[in-house]
Formats: structure tokens, sequence, C-alpha cells
């Protein structure tokens, strides 16, 4: 059994009767290949007209869209926004594609391009966000600041681009999360996030969810005029493509991520091995979280998932390394986030609340004492790791849950049904 890792995989060797199940997918009808399933949602928009009837020439478009750490296959839809621009009158001068970076690194001249494609990187301004660079436009209810990257509030229209997967605290990624948090300031940042320790604050929550009402609202500030969001499958192919509104259409795209990943299990399993699915979800620990915290819906309390990231770039952030490097125990994690919430000590927060419940042990590219820095147990194979986990758990384990694609597939427990139903 393949599992992605880095630019290449680890090979996974398990009984058939240990693995209960492999977290997989659901089932969907496949009507149109990526360029039919982009081009369909463009010409059919929820919420809005066409994107080539809201644009007008002369004016400054910018098109806001993910940084290298997400899946975002922009090379593959920027194309297609584009030629719908073109339709309009719009020049390519008049164009600037903002990576939309938050707090992350800035990108080299070698990663534009390559998220962009050659000829768009050749021919239109491609920039990161400038957490230095803001202008404030007013503040939400919740006390969150409106700052947001100079060019993306001067510009007279905003396109973002997104992709759909389970966020573990703003319920989904893509939408309005090309705004905020994705050229925001810290400050910003910072305090939207701290709502998520709010109980309503989870992954497949929008509803009820603080964090999304909040990024929501800034949305009255700044307003979008147009989304294109798309949902991958676990080998990053476009499956569904949604445009318009930047609520009804990304809306949309939640209800479809649901259908196709949220996956049912009948009992919590004593292994849960979870593996971001490879580059670029797997850069860092900082991005590998999201496979970790999806995992704990599917171990038993007292059970070890195995995280299979790489890591290449480390820790990835220097206040989580911080966080993760100086905590004295996993709970100091979880209880100094309630006291001083900060950007990056949020994720140390909730790898602490994880390790409440499970072991972690960590495959990856990382110094094996570091890792042991962090809480962890360190491998640099899965099967190793497996057989230690089968090994500390003695004759209470047998039984393994897999998740291929841990940042993007949410367990959900399926529920006892009562005698007689």
């Amino acid at each position: 059994m393949y599992l992605n890792y880095g630019f290449g995989y680890q090979v996974l060797e398990v009984k058939e009767n240990n693995l209960i199940q492999v977290l997989s997918l659901n089932p969907f009808p496949q009507l149109r290949n990526e360029e039919e399933e982009v081009r369909f949602a463009l010409e059919h928009p929820m919420g809005t007209p066409r994107l080539r009837q809201i644009v007008k020439p002369g004016e400054k478009i910018v098109i806001v869209t993910s940084d290298i750490t997400r899946p975002m296959p922009t090379r593959k839809v920027l194309p297609l926004v584009m030629e719908e621009l073109r339709v309009a009158g719009i020049k390519w001068g008049e164009i600037i594609v903002v990576l939309a970076r938050g707090i992350h690194r800035p990108h080299t001249e070698r990663e534009k391009r390559f998220l962009v494609g050659e000829e768009i990187y050749a021919q239109v301004e491609v920039r990161d966000s400038d957490l230095q660079d803001w202008v404030r436009l007013g503040t939400t209810r919740r006390g969150t600041p409106v700052e947001i990257y100079r060019p993306v509030a001067k510009a007279d229209r905003r396109v973002c681009l997104g992709n759909i997967e389970y966020h573990y605290f703003a319920g989904y990624s893509g939408g309005a999360k090309a705004i905020m948090p994705g050229v925001s300031t810290r400050t910003a940042i910072q305090s939207n996030h701290r709502m998520m320790i709010d109980p309503c604050s989870g992954p497949g929550e929008w509803e009820h969810n603080p964090v999304r009402q909040d990024i929501e609202e800034a949305i009255q500030f700044i307003p979008i005029d147009f989304i294109l969001n798309v949902v991958l499958d676990d080998q990053k192919q476009i499956v569904k493509a949604v445009a318009g509104h930047y609520q009804l259409a990304h809306r949309e795209g939640c209800r479809f991520l649901d259908q196709l990943y949220k996956v049912e299990i009948s009992s919590l399993a004593d292994i849960v091995i979870t593996t971001p699915g490879g580059y670029p979800k797997d850069l860092s620990l900082y991005q590998a979280q999201k496979a970790l915290d999806n995992a704990q819906h599917a171990v038993r309390t007292g059970g070890i998932i195995i995280l299979v990231a790489a890591c290449s770039e480390g820790l990835g952030d220097k206040v989580f390394e911080r966080w993760m490097l100086t905590a004295q125990h996993p709970e100091q994690m979880v209880e100094d986030i309630g006291r001083n919430f900060e950007i990056g000590g949020h994720k140390a927060a909730a790898i602490g609340k994880v390790m409440k419940k499970a072991r972690i042990f960590l495959v990856s590219e990382m110094d094996p004492l570091i890792v042991q820095r962090l809480f962890m147990q360190p491998f640099g194979e899965v099967n190793s790791a497996l057989k230690q986990a089968f090994k500390e758990l003695g004759d209470v384990a047998g039984q393994v849950i897999l998740m291929p694609a841990g940042s993007s597939t949410l367990p959900v427990l399926r529920h006892a049904t009562k005698a007689g139903d």
C-alpha cells in the first residue's frame, strides 16, 4: 500500500485482519474532466453574472490565489479565468496576481513561476501579499481589525481562487479565507484565530462557527466580486468547481466536499495511520498538523496516531517552533493558548489537544532528537512505526484505520442503532 510522502511515497505493509477500514473518498459520478468542470462553473456562476460581465476595461483587477503550502492547482485554473477577463476587454497589464501567504514565508521566483505557469508568469505581475503594506478598512463586531494588503484593498475588482477542504477550526477552507487570513495582517489574523477555542469552531461547521462568521463579516468592508473554488480528489485532480458569490458558491462546494470526504467509521481504532497526502501538504509539521487533527476523530483514547509526513522544511513557523520546543508538557500548550493567544502557538495547542487523547508517532525527515522534544516518537519508515505501535499497545491492539488523505478526510463515528431499528 503506497502512501504519498513528500515528492515520493512510503510503502505500508499491514495485515488484512488488522486493517478495519481505509478512509478513502466516497464514490461520486465524474461528469466532466478538469478543464470542462472549471469552464462549466465559470459559465454557470451562483449568485452573480459571469465574470466577463462584471469587470470593465480599464479597471484594475486583482486575482488572489493560494500560496505554495496549499494544493490549489492555480496553474490549471488561472488560464481559464484570464480567458474570461480577456473576453471582457481586460488587458493583462491591468491584472495583478497576489499569492495569499498570510503569515507563511515568502515565495521564491521559481515557486511563483510554478504556481501560475510559465506563460502567465511571463506576462502578468505576480507578487506575494506583504504583512507590512496594508490598509485598515474597519473592525468586525468581534473586534477583528480588517487590515488588508494595499494592492488588494485598492483594486477595482477582486477575484478569489482557492480549494475547499476541511479546516480544523474555520470549518472549511476556500471562499472568503482568500482575504481573511490570506492577505491580512498578523494582528488581524491573530484576532480572528483566537476564536478557535470556541466549542463551535471545528471542521465541517460553518453555520455557527464564529471564526467563519468573523471572516465573512470582514468581506463587508472589502467586497469580493467573484470566486472560483475547486474540490480535489485524493490524487489532487479537480472533481468539482464552483464559481460566483463568495458565500453561495462556497457553500455549494462545502456540501459537495461533505458528500465526498465525510467518511463514516463503525468504531474508533487502536492505531490510526495518516498522511497529509504528500507535497505540498507535508512541507512542514505546521502544515501536516491538519491531518493529525482529523485523525484524532478516528482513534480511541489511549491509542496511537502514526503521522507520515516528510516535513522537509522542519516545523515551518518560528512562533510554532518556539511553542513546541519550550513547552514542559503537552497540556501546557493547551493551557497557554487560553491565557495568551498567539498565531503559531494555536497549532501547537491543537497538537497538544490531540496528545491528550493519543500518542503520536512521527514518520518524517526531521531530526529524531527534535521530534522527541515535540513529545512525539520519531521514525524514518512507516512499517517500523507500526511494528512499535503494536508492541507498545500489546494485546489490546489490533484494529488499524488508514487515512491516506488525512488533511481532507473527516471521520464521522456512526451512531449505534437501537435494538429493533
